[in-house]
């Protein structure tokens, strides 16, 4: 019975070990190559590292804590100033997009954006053709696309997307009904309700920064 004991903790060692070699490598994927699919990055993880089962395939937050890590570690300043710039993009983007009730989401709301993210917006409309005629109106030239999205537990949405540049960076509008001010449709990271943040919530963010990055020069 012991000796079963021991070969249990034992795989359960090794499983743990790989699920933090497979979390970090993912991580290096997602700063260094521009990935931004949490699962294409841990099966991409696993295939370079040659561990193939399902129970060492790390959590999404797991892969987004080693993110966070691999960031402080190697990236600094450069990252610092990528999300700096992309959270003041934001801001302008949630004026702009005000008639739609806009809130960030995404690495830009939650401080893992870098040079590689799009600043990520979710709009609400009951009429999703309203967001095409508003950026046709401003000769946005726009990509469409479409998202599914959990709503929750039991509802799926199909919602549009649209996708621009502008001022060297990338925008990501998903398109939602009005009703979804209310809760917003569930992360792929923790199967929570999105974070997200209105404009007034995302000045406040920026402030806390700027008090950060003072304390940080004057250490």
């Amino acid at each position: 019975m012991r000796q079963v004991r021991h070969h249990a903790q034992h795989a359960q060692t090794r499983t743990r070990e790989r699920r933090h070699r497979l979390a970090h490598e993912a991580a290096r994927l997602m700063a260094e190559g521009g990935i931004r699919d949490y699962h294409q990055a841990k099966l991409k993880a696993a295939a370079r590292l040659g561990i193939l089962d399902d129970a060492s395939l790390p959590r999404n937050r797991e892969i987004e804590d080693a993110l966070r890590e691999y960031q402080r570690l190697f990236l600094g300043d450069a990252q610092a100033a990528d999300l700096r710039r992309r959270r003041e993009a934001a801001a302008q983007a949630l004026d702009f997009f005000a008639p739609f009730r806009p809130r960030l989401v995404g690495p830009v709301l939650d401080g893992t954006a870098d040079a590689n993210s799009a600043v990520t917006l979710h709009l609400h409309a009951d009429d999703a053709e309203a967001v095409a005629r508003f950026l046709e109106d401003q000769r946005i030239p726009a990509q469409s696309r479409t998202r599914r999205l959990r709503l929750d537990r039991e509802r799926n949405l199909d919602a549009p997307v649209w996708l621009f540049s502008a001022d060297g960076l990338a925008f990501d509008l998903t398109v939602l009904p009005l009703d979804a001010l209310r809760q917003a449709p569930l992360s792929g990271i923790d199967e929570k309700p999105m974070k997200r943040a209105s404009l007034g919530q995302l000045h406040a963010l920026l402030a806390e920064d700027e008090i950060a990055g003072y304390e940080a020069g004057n250490g």
